[in-house]
């Protein structure tokens, strides 16, 4: 069975990319080839921030649209390693970063 993870990047100009992988230095090797996702292409180099694992693609997925969902802040506190509170604890609408 393979194993999937949700990531965060920080790119080169701070701010936080969210994807799914099975592998992931493969996978930050492409973005910072310039062969990943478009919104890390023009930001590079990237640097693996967070990851975590997932039971399979589709909680990989779900994880991944919670995190992207969450206001700047909360996923800052994420990649330090602080418990994020969740948005409806912050009261404030999603923010892309």
């Amino acid at each position: 069975m393979t194993e999937w993870f949700v990531y965060m990047l920080r790119c080169a100009d701070d701010s936080l990319y969210t994807g799914v992988a099975t592998d992931l230095s493969a996978r930050v090797s492409k973005h910072n080839a310039g062969t990943g996702a478009k919104y890390t292409r023009g930001r590079r180099p990237v640097v693996l921030v967070y990851h975590e694992a997932a039971a399979d693609r589709a909680a990989a997925q779900r994880r991944e649209a919670e995190i992207k969902q969450l206001r700047v802040e909360l996923k800052r506190q994420l990649v330090s390693g602080k418990p994020a509170t969740t948005q409806r604890d912050a009261g404030a609408a999603g923010e892309c970063v």
